[in-house]
């Protein structure tokens, strides 16, 4: 089993990981121990995770969610999937009415 997580982080940023054992890395991020972009930011709080049954599908997840803004990220953890069906921004700009 293995996990795709996004933190929040204190400054209101997000932060996207995967890992194999969801507890001892939330632990890691909260001590200080994560990654250098959370370390800087703390305290972090899990603000969404999913479970995926191989490493590489967690992987691939993971790094699709970083490519993704910040806006985008908050209605994929409300909505799901669903949400966020439409974003690219060819999409947007076409259906942006101030265009």
């Amino acid at each position: 089993m293995a996990w795709v997580y996004i933190l929040r982080c204190a400054d209101g940023t997000f932060y996207t990981g995967s890992t194999v054992d969801l507890d001892r890395r939330l632990e890691q991020h909260r001590s200080g121990f994560g990654a250098v972009y959370t370390r800087r930011r703390l305290p972090v709080t899990l603000a969404w995770c999913a479970e995926f049954d191989q490493v590489d599908e967690a992987f691939a997840w993971e790094k699709r969610i970083q490519g993704w803004s910040h806006a985008k990220r908050e209605a994929f953890m409300i909505g799901g999937i669903d949400a966020v069906k439409g974003w690219s921004r060819t999409h947007r700009k076409r259906n942006d009415p101030a265009r």
